[in-house]
Formats: C-alpha cells, sequence, structure tokens
C-alpha cells in the first residue's frame, strides 16, 4: 500500500523538494524532505522510519554520491536509494552504482518515470525480504530437522556436551552403533558453532574405496595419476573454515591415518602428487561403530590418533537401551512423512506401539525411520505388525481382551499423550518375562533383553520407584 511507504527527498534545492513533496504526495507516498545529506545522515541514524531514499547527486558540503557511501558504509543501512542528477555522464552512474544505488533518474524527469523507478525498487525490497524470509523458515526448519528427539538420560547428557563444546574448537570422537544418529550429533555441534555459516562436510570413509579415500579428502595436482588433467581440490579444502565429518573412522587405512594426524597437529596437508603444503582451517569430528580403543589394542588404528580425536568422547546409547524415546520418534517420523507423502496418519495404535516398543531395533533410529515412512506410505498397520511379530518371538506382550477390541486404524492414543508410564508398564512385563525364564539370573536376563547389565538394573531401579 503506498499510504505505507515514506519517501525520504534529500536535495538541495527547495524549489525541487516542493515539487517532489507534491507529486509524490499526489500519488499516495508519506514524503518527507532535507536539503542536505547531513540532515538526511542524522535522520537515518536516528531511526527514521524510510521505504525509499530520492538522492540529488550535486549538493553541497557533502554530496549525493558521499552521503549514499556513508548511508551504506557507514551507516550500513540497506535502504532503497535512487539518485536524481542533471548529469547524465556513464561514470558518475557506473559509481553510484558500485556505491550501492539501487536506480538512477536523469532531471529533467517524467513524474511517470521517477514512480516508475519507486515501484521497481520497492518490489526488488520485497523480493529481498521474501528471500530472506524464506532463509531464515529453511534455515529454522533445518535446526528443527536437526534437532534431538527423546527425553533419555543418555540424551540428555550429550545435549549439555554439546552446550559446552559447540563454540570451541576442539575434536570430537562420536561412538555409536550404525543408525544410532551420529551424524545428528554431528550436525547438532555444527549448526551451534561459530562455524555454522561455512561448510559442513561428510566424508563416509567406509563407502570409499581406499586407494581414493586419499585424493577425495586432500585432493590432488594435474597429473597426480592416469587421468588426472586438471588439479582438484580434496573435501579438507572444501570444508575450510568450516568442519569436516569423518563418518566411519575407523575403516581408514593407517597411512591415511598418519595425514589425519598431521592435520590436526599442524593444520597442513600435501596433494596428491603436490610438493606444496596446504594450510588448512577445519575442525575435525570423527564418528564410528567399531570400538577404536580394541582396535588400538589390535594394532589396527593408531593410538596417537586415537588420542588426538578422543579430546571430547560422544557415546550414543543403541535405541533399545532408551526405549522412552520411541514414542516421540515415532510422532516426529509420522509428522514428517505425512507432510512429505501427503498423508494423513495421525497416530499409532496402542497394539502398534506396544510392539514398536517392545521391538530391539537392531538397526537403531534409522530402522525405526523406515518403518515409520513405509506406515505412512501404506496406511496399513497390520502390514507393520506382521513385520514386527517374526522377530519379537517371546518378547512380544501378550495380546489382552482390551487390545483385540481395536481397530489397528483407530488412533486410540495421540502420540503426544503417550507417557513414560506405557513405556514402563511394557518393559516392566518384558523384564518380569526375562527373569523368570532365566531363573533371575540378571545377567542372562540382560543378555535375553539385548541390552547391557548396567541398563537392566537401571530399568528395574526405575520400575520399582514408579510402583513406590
Amino acid at each position: 500500500m503506498k499510504k505505507d511507504t515514506s519517501i525520504l527527498v534529500v536535495d538541495d534545492e527547495k524549489s525541487m523538494c516542493t515539487f517532489l513533496d507534491t507529486v509524490l504526495s499526489l500519488k499516495g507516498y508519506n514524503v518527507t524532505s532535507v536539503m542536505s545529506g547531513k540532515d538526511a545522515l542524522d535522520l537515518i541514524k536516528n531511526g527514521f522510519p524510510c521505504s525509499v531514499i530520492v538522492l540529488d547527486i550535486m549538493m553541497p558540503e557533502i554530496d549525493g554520491l558521499e552521503t549514499l557511501r556513508k548511508i551504506r558504509e557507514d551507516l550500513k543501512s540497506e535502504i532503497p536509494v535512487i539518485m536524481l542528477s542533471a548529469l547524465g555522464k556513464a561514470g558518475t552512474v557506473v559509481k553510484a552504482m558500485k556505491l550501492g544505488a539501487s536506480d538512477y533518474v536523469t532531471k529533467p524527469f517524467e513524474d511517470e518515470e521517477l514512480e516508475l523507478a519507486i515501484s521497481n525498487v520497492l518490489e526488488k525490497k520485497r523480493l529481498v525480504e521474501e528471500v530472506r524470509e524464506l532463509k531464515e523458515k529453511l534455515e529454522q526448519e533445518r535446526k528443527r530437522e536437526e534437532c534431538f528427539i527423546g527425553i533419555s538420560g543418555n540424551l540428555n547428557d550429550i545435549k549439555k556436551i554439546i552446550e559446552q563444546i559447540a563454540d570451541t574448537d576442539v575434536t570430537v570422537l562420536i561412538q555409536g552403533e550404525s543408525g544410532v544418529g551420529k551424524e545428528v550429533v554431528a550436525r547438532a555441534i555444527y549448526v551451534n558453532s561459530l562455524r555454522r555459516d561455512k561448510p559442513f562436510v561428510k566424508v563416509n570413509c567406509a563407502a570409499i574405496p581406499g586407494e581414493l579415500l586419499e585424493s577425495e579428502l586432500f585432493g590432488y595436482e594435474r597429473g597426480a595419476f592416469t587421468g588426472a588433467i586438471a588439479s582438484k581440490p580434496g573435501r579438507f579444502g572444501i570444508a575450510h573454515g568450516g568442519m569436516i565429518l569423518l563418518d566411519e573412522i575407523g575403516e581408514m587405512s593407517p597411512a591415511l591415518q598418519a595425514k589425519i594426524l598431521q592435520v590436526l597437529q599442524d593444520g597442513t596437508f600435501t596433494r596428491l602428487g603436490g610438493r606444496n603444503e596446504t594450510q588448512v582451517d577445519v575442525r575435525i569430528l570423527a564418528s564410528t561403530n567399531k570400538d577404536l580403543e580394541k582396535a588400538v589394542s589390535d594394532k589396527t588404528f593408531r593410538e596417537d590418533l586415537f588420542y588426538r580425536l578422543n579430546v571430547v568422547n560422544i557415546d550414543i546409547q543403541p535405541l533399545r537401551e532408551r526405549k522412552e524415546d520411541i514414542p516421540l520418534f515415532c510422532e516426529h517420523f509420522l509428522e514428517r512423512y505425512n507432510k512429505r507423502y501427503n498423508r494423513r496418519v495421525d497416530a499409532i495404535s496402542k497394539k502398534l506401539m506396544k510392539s514398536l516398543i517392545a521391538y530391539s531395533w537392531p538397526g537403531n533410529v534409522r530402522e525405526l525411520e523406515n518403518t515409520i515412512k513405509k506406515l505412512v506410505i501404506l496406511e496399513d498397520e497390520n502390514h507393520i505388525l506382521s513385520e514386527l511379530t517374526p522377530s519379537l518371538n517371546h518378547n512380544v506382550p501378550k495380546k489382552t481382551e482390551d487390545d483385540s477390541s481395536q481397530s489397528v486404524h483407530t488412533p486410540n492414543i495421540p502420540l503426544k499423550h503417550l507417557s513414560k508410564r506405557a513405556v514402563l508398564e511394557v518393559e516392566k512385563e518384558m523384564i518380569q518375562k526375562a527373569l523368570k525364564q532365566t531363573n533371575w539370573n540378571r545377567k542372562k536376563a540382560a543378555e535375553q533383553l539385548g541390552i547391557s547389565y548396567k541398563a537392566l538394573l537401571y530399568k528395574m531401579k526405575k520400575i520399582k520407584q514408579e510402583a513406590e
């Protein structure tokens, strides 16, 4: 709306100020006029609400070009500026545009010519603001996607560690089984760090053949090998200023481990076929599903590199040891894939939820995500139950009369209302059954349940506290 558009006219000629004030006011704009660059700068500095500035070039004391420079460089203002001048010199136009002018109108001009220039810069400003808002929304969505889902003690501990280390440059070793979310942890460190505006580069060391991994990481010079017709930067070069995640670093050869150690120690490396060292500023994160301490003992992983990487260690528990997170993951993945595939699977039945909690999830969160994705696409809980049931064996909770009366398609309980108590009830039933089958041998019961002995003791204590 024009009535909401404020235009600041800056011209040392009073007649021109009066003319522009009259013309633009009749067009519906709110117009304020000043007769010097200094007055204009004072207004902008004090927060004058202005949509567009119409600025004359030829003025005494501070001319239009200098006023424009101060607006952009000193005041850091992005207000669109249309330059006015009786001089139609190309050099002046170019200089004004380089200083940040949005458009240029030569005196004398028609009313429509100036109005068109104002309309154009306002439209451009609107589009720029829309793009900025969209980027902010996308960034918020990206951070939401990369946030932690869960309430388990293990995840809460990891969140606290990330808060403490994100803004530092310490190297982090992230350990856990495949599918637990090691990359999610790495990205959470990245988005909360001072390097979040620089590149985040992930390299899967297990997916790239060993003979190619060196050139992939460090790049190569022209002629380094047959087919190298031009030099190529490696992943470390691309990640300069940001972070690099060396995923499955336990699969890396000893020779490459030595080069990674050099980067950690000196911040330098040499490209394949190169002679000169390249300096790089990269924060290194590493992840693995291997026991690196055992690999050090077996002489398959360098001890000095292990201690360089293991400055901060984050160990992510498998999903079977934090079952209280399963309902929250389900809710999160339902929302994501309903939106992606335009489906309306709003909730999971109590019967299916009990099976999801009882299942051991050898593929961890990644497997659960794929299961919920399949549920959303097929919209058939029976299909999911038929896949889970054979794997559950004796750990499947007994079917009750209440469960049998429920239709698997009926959304009995919204996921957001599922409480920890429901999880505890399922775990209690499973633990009691396992203990009875092992004659109350807690170590064997833990093995049968697929959790650590320590985790079993913790869960038994938690169940006892709830009962009291």
